[in-house]
């Protein structure tokens, strides 16, 4: 309740006639209001004001220049009061809102702040929300409409809340013209990135924490280093296959990337190396809750991409290999109606179907024939042999130039050795 005081002083301004002399006195009890109060009243004194300035008495017009006052009075008060008064100023405004966006916004604006503060960042995305944008009555340039919806997704997103987060995003891509600042580019990259991460859109997400981390300039060492490692993360949950295979590439030849936790499964899966339950295990303890969300058949999204990754593995080891035998490389156990060696057929049978593997399936015999990148099994056959034969004598080779050079730089030296054997 507002103090007595106040209730008075009110009372009198209201009954008087002279507009002018009306405003002064309202300007100046607000600013006595404001220097005088104890914290704990002034919330209700606030409010009453409020109520009195834009009651019936008073015509919008007048009042407006009495809001702008009253914004700036606002702005240095402490969180709470701005939220208890804010919160009021919203509701009255609701219904005359036409008429002064503008002071809306402000106090929208400033409510978001104090909400923020309090790290109530749904309540604050809300608050910006309600602000008018696209309107005839007030004129906002595409550049101030970016920026207000990169805030309200970056609050959504300290919730986690992607859906509205990502309501909101697809307006910014709906703007005619392009984000033309970097920083907010760098925003909404990032901003794309958890959502697409979030979505487990991995290998987009990738792409997206990759671009961040290239930033130089715009965002911290530490912070570009933690993209980098975002980006790897989501590059080992993505789907197997000649993109993610690119893009691992991409990773593992950037400098930076030997000093990021991540690099040593990186380096495994661009060099299609089977990885170990060990390291998978540490691999998921740097992972988010929701890269471990267990999925509609009781694995994990790194389960699943753990597997795929071990079965290219062994398709570059192996010319073919019986389904079961595959099942124990890839640490796939029987359950239910199915067997081992039939999960294993159905993982290589999908990615087969998709493009991301070559080879083919004698489900008779149950042997997985794999074929080399040309597709064509007949270049498949004896790859391995060939690729052996052709290093030992390479290193023959090269033996055999080492010991010429020997020889011609130390004649004695070799002369004394013949002579021994």
């Amino acid at each position: 309740m507002a103090s007595q005081k106040l209730t008075s002083a009110l009372s009198e301004i209201e009954a008087s006639t002279n507009t002018p002399t009306k405003l002064q006195q309202y300007t100046d009890l607000l600013t006595e209001l404001v220097n005088t109060t104890p914290p704990a009243q002034l919330p209700q004194d606030l409010t009453a004001y409020l109520d009195s300035i834009l009651s019936e008495s008073l015509s919008i017009v007048a009042a407006r220049p009495l809001l702008d006052h009253f914004v700036t009075l606002l702005r240095p008060l402490p969180s709470e009061t701005k939220i208890a008064v804010g919160q009021h100023a919203v509701t009255l405004l609701q219904s005359r809102s036409t008429s002064v966006e503008e002071q809306d916004a402000s106090i929208r604006e400033i409510l978001a702040d104090a909400y923020e503060a309090e790290e109530d960042y749904i309540a604050a995305a809300r608050a910006l929300q309600g602000i008018h944008i696209d309107s005839s009555q007030r004129q906002v340039t595409d550049l101030s409409k970016v920026r207000l919806w990169i805030r309200i997704v970056r609050l959504y997103l300290e919730e986690d809340d992607t859906t509205s987060a990502e309501a909101v995003l697809n307006r910014i891509k709906n703007l005619p013209t392009k984000i033309a600042d970097p920083e907010l580019k760098l925003h909404f990259k990032l901003a794309q990135a958890r959502i697409f991460d979030a979505r487990r859109r991995f290998l987009d997400a990738s792409q997206e924490y990759f671009g961040v981390s290239l930033a130089a300039g715009l965002v911290d060492e530490s912070d570009r280093l933690h993209a980098l490692a975002a980006a790897i993360r989501c590059a080992v949950l993505a789907p197997a296959g000649p993109q993610r295979a690119r893009l691992l590439g991409t990773l593992y030849k950037d400098e930076r990337a030997t000093s990021v936790d991540e690099f040593a499964i990186l380096e495994k899966m661009f060099l299609d190396r089977l990885l170990v339950p060990a390291e998978v295990a540490a691999f998921a303890l740097r992972l988010a809750p929701h890269q471990l969300a267990v999925t509609a058949d009781g694995s994990t999204v790194l389960d699943k991409a753990v597997v795929e990754h071990n079965l290219v593995a062994a398709s570059k080891l192996y010319e073919n290999i019986t389904t079961d035998a595959l099942a124990v490389i890839l640490g796939l156990q029987g359950s239910g109606e199915f067997t081992a060696g039939e999960k294993a057929e159905a993982y290589a049978a999908r990615m087969v179907e998709q493009g991301r593997l070559k080879g083919t399936i004698d489900q008779i015999d149950g042997v997985i024939h794999f074929e080399a990148a040309a597709g064509s099994s007949s270049v498949a056959f004896g790859r391995h042999i060939r690729q052996w034969d052709a290093g030992v004598q390479s290193l023959a080779e090269d033996v055999e130039r080492v010991a010429t050079r020997i020889t011609e730089a130390f004649p004695e030296f070799a002369a004394e050795q013949a002579a021994v054997h």
